[in-house]
């Protein structure tokens, strides 16, 4: 046995549940659970920490469910970096897992953890040595200083450990994925607060201060008599409400494939397949992608200084120029309502579009050959479980060929609608990063359907009601 075949069979683990299947109370104990500790995680602050660099990147915390200086700083960040390196390794064909036996999983998912373990490490001494989450200034150049910076790699290491497990004890014991039920709780929150925050904000075009909601900051613009503050507001909260709309109704589109029993005559079910096929996980990675891209700007804008990768404004700390500027999406509708609209930004935002769609594409493709989504690993499942196609004598390549039909151009539709609602909620504005919102209406509503799906004789009359059982 290899020395890297040894570590990853004796890499640590979250215990699975011993019983094949788990009651819908103690999912939902296990989920709650893990969600609390999420959030009390990131109230906790980082151990010696002065300067925090990242606290501007507060709008790409959603998208990588983290807390900029908490002990879980990294969130996501390592676990979706490191599973986009492993698609693009297993995609490209530089080394094949066959994810079709279970020895070839659990290979995979080995060095999925041990490359989030070593993303953890890595990007917790980025984070430090390059000046994101660092020290007092006062201290530099003393031992003092560099033995904190030690503290907080350290701390960040353990909240990024922490994360990955909280990850494990989701995806085993509870509803869903870790990853997506983080994104999802940090989007709501925001938007929560976002919509009906009643306390005291910053000041409107005219000068008067109004709420940070946007829902109590409408009626006082209205009231003081602001209709240009007034306009941002309704435009936020209506595109808000438009991007949860046509998530939920490209989410709810399917497509269904006559299926029957070989050996029952008469009998058979329709096989439904998602428009959206690969559901959120390809905006997933190319919105922590592009999160990394900009975090990494900063960082080494700190370590080298403005160059052509990322420029800010040292004062505001805006992004203003290099590549990583035309990966941010531009505020359109504020820039119309006051009108500061120029060229440039409506080339940033063709660029933005482009990017989003083209990554979700990519990353689309990849998911569906690494995950088992592909025609031939469907068509097993289905032949398994004792389904054919009405009319044709029973052959996998014959359903393989039939599904072939039907999943990559779900697959190539899904990604480019799906990318494409993501950027238009980015650059029209909303009460939380389009993106995040985007990704929380289709994880809420994957999660309903999983539920209503297998937990719905469990639950409480009254709930089970409301999840439109009878």
């Amino acid at each position: 046995m290899s020395l890297f075949q040894t570590i990853l069979n004796n890499l640590p683990e979250v215990a699975g549940p011993t019983q094949r299947r788990l009651s819908f109370k103690e999912k939902l104990k296990w989920t709650a659970l893990a969600l609390v500790i999420f959030f009390v995680l990131g109230l906790m602050p980082l151990f010696g920490l002065g300067q925090n660099a990242l606290q501007q990147f507060e709008f790409l915390s959603i998208i990588l469910a983290a807390q900029f200086g908490s002990i879980i700083s990294l969130g996501i960040g390592p676990m979706v970096t490191a599973s986009i390196v492993l698609q693009l390794v297993n995609g490209s064909g530089l080394y094949k897992f066959d994810l079709n036996t279970p020895d070839g999983k659990k290979k995979f998912q080995g060095w999925q953890k041990l490359l989030s373990i070593g993303f953890i490490l890595f990007e917790a001494i980025v984070y430090v040595f390059l000046g994101g989450l660092a020290p007092p200034e006062q201290l530099a150049g003393t031992p003092l200083y560099f033995q904190l910076q030690l503290i907080l790699v350290f701390q960040l290491f353990i909240g990024g450990m922490l994360v990955l497990f909280l990850d494990e004890v989701v995806s085993k014991w509870g509803f869903g994925s870790g990853i997506s039920l983080f994104i999802a709780a940090g989007v709501s929150q925001q938007v929560f607060v976002q919509a009906f925050n009643w306390l005291p904000g910053p000041g409107g075009l005219s000068g008067v201060t109004y709420s940070v909601g946007a829902v109590p900051a409408l009626f006082q613009a209205l009231a003081a008599g602001d209709p240009t503050t007034a306009g941002i507001k309704l435009a936020t909260i209506i595109f808000t409400a438009l991007v949860f709309v046509m998530a939920v109704y490209a989410q709810a589109m399917k497509v269904e494939i006559p299926l029957s029993f070989g050996r029952v005559r008469g009998h058979g079910i329709r096989w439904p397949l998602s428009f959206i096929y690969t559901s959120n996980i390809p905006v997933i990675l190319v919105a922590a992608l592009m999160a990394n891209l900009q975090l990494w700007g900063r960082l080494t804008q700190n370590w080298f200084g403005p160059n052509f990768f990322a420029r800010f404004n040292d004062l505001s700390g805006r992004l203003v120029g290099g590549f990583v500027y035309w990966l941010q999406p531009p505020q359109i509708i504020d820039s119309f309502v006051t009108g500061a609209f120029t060229g440039s930004q409506l080339v940033q935002a063709l660029v933005y579009i482009s990017f989003m769609v083209a990554g979700s594409i990519i990353f689309s493709i990849f998911w569906v050959q690494t995950a088992g989504m592909d025609a031939r690993s469907q068509a097993e499942h289905m032949m398994a479980s004792g389904l054919q196609i009405p009319g044709f004598r029973k052959d996998e390549r014959v359903l393989e060929r039939l599904l072939n039909r039907y999943i990559w151009p779900l697959t190539v539709m899904g990604a480019i609608t799906v990318g494409f609602l993501a950027a238009i909620a980015d650059i029209t504005g909303a009460l939380s990063r389009g993106t995040g919102i985007l990704l929380a209406v289709m994880i809420i509503y994957r999660l309903y359907e999983d539920i209503s799906k297998q937990h719905m004789m469990d639950m409480y009359p009254a709930l089970r009601k409301f999840m439109g059982g009878e």
